[in-house]
């Protein structure tokens, strides 16, 4: 009997760089293509992108960029910070090759004097995950209204408990992650409408996947990061969403957690 494990990367105790996402990376980097790599890896060319939005938005720094113009019409590429990342996790996976080996050598897991210990990890079903600083705090006695700003420069504002506050013990200047679903997410090509929604946060559309009753519609937010909304597939022809379309999304304080 062998011992074997995954290496994971974590940032914010969730997994970031698994192994499936380092394949994707080495294949961006060897093709300069998001739909040849998800093919080489193999997965789906939106899955493919949704890891990749992931990565880019929990990274302190983008790991892929979008490329345009050039000779073959523009493509997908590593950036300086992604491609030191992978020397950084063949560095780590080597020194794990290694240490399972010595491992193997000193126990005797047929005979039971071993027990395997299985690494459980939770992941957030939430679609949308944005690291930002915590640029202001302002509490009462209930509640503690946060205010988070990622890599884009536009705000986010949760509202938290005090007890979600005192127990992370969030401070200012802390990095954290806003955490949100897609369909808690408003669009709009209006940006004066009036809603309550304390967020608004402006983009260009970037993809739009349909079914016939909803759509997923991703936007670019600025400095490689976006985020994901669904809407139905009548009110994406109602606002005439394309790529490359202007839009603003809305998204209310209480509708966003905060992670640390």
């Amino acid at each position: 009997m062998n011992i074997s494990s995954n290496l994971t990367l974590e940032l914010f105790d969730k997994p970031f760089l698994l192994e499936k996402r380092i394949e994707l990376l080495l294949a961006i980097e060897e093709h300069g293509s998001i739909s040849k790599a998800a093919k080489a890896v193999p997965m789906s060319y939106k899955a493919a992108w949704d890891a990749v939005d992931n990565m880019n938005n929990l990274s302190h720094t983008p790991i892929v960029s979008k490329e345009t113009g050039g000779k073959g019409g523009g493509g997908t590429a590593l950036t300086k910070y992604g491609q030191n990342l992978l020397k950084t996790y063949k560095i780590l996976k080597e020194e794990q090759v290694r240490f399972l080996g010595a491992l193997k050598e000193l126990t005797d897991v047929d005979t039971g004097t071993f027990k395997t210990i299985g690494r459980l990890a939770m992941q957030i079903s939430a679609r949308n995950q944005i690291i930002g600083k915590v640029d202001k705090i302002v509490s009462n006695d209930v509640n503690a209204n946060i205010v988070v700003v990622p890599k884009s420069g536009q705000e986010l504002f949760a509202n938290i408990s005090i007890d979600a506050l005192e127990s992370l013990n969030i401070q200012k200047d802390d990095e954290v992650v806003a955490i949100f679903n897609h369909n808690n997410v408003l669009l709009s090509t209006d940006g004066d409408i009036a809603i309550s929604a304390r967020n608004k946060i402006k983009g260009i559309v970037t993809a739009i996947t349909k079914d016939s009753t909803n759509s997923e519609v991703t936007i670019d937010i600025g400095q490689e990061q976006s985020i994901a909304s669904i809407v139905t597939t009548g009110a994406v022809k109602k606002l005439g969403l394309d790529v490359g379309k202007e839009v603003y999304a809305f998204i209310k304080s209480n509708d966003i957690m905060i992670g640390k």
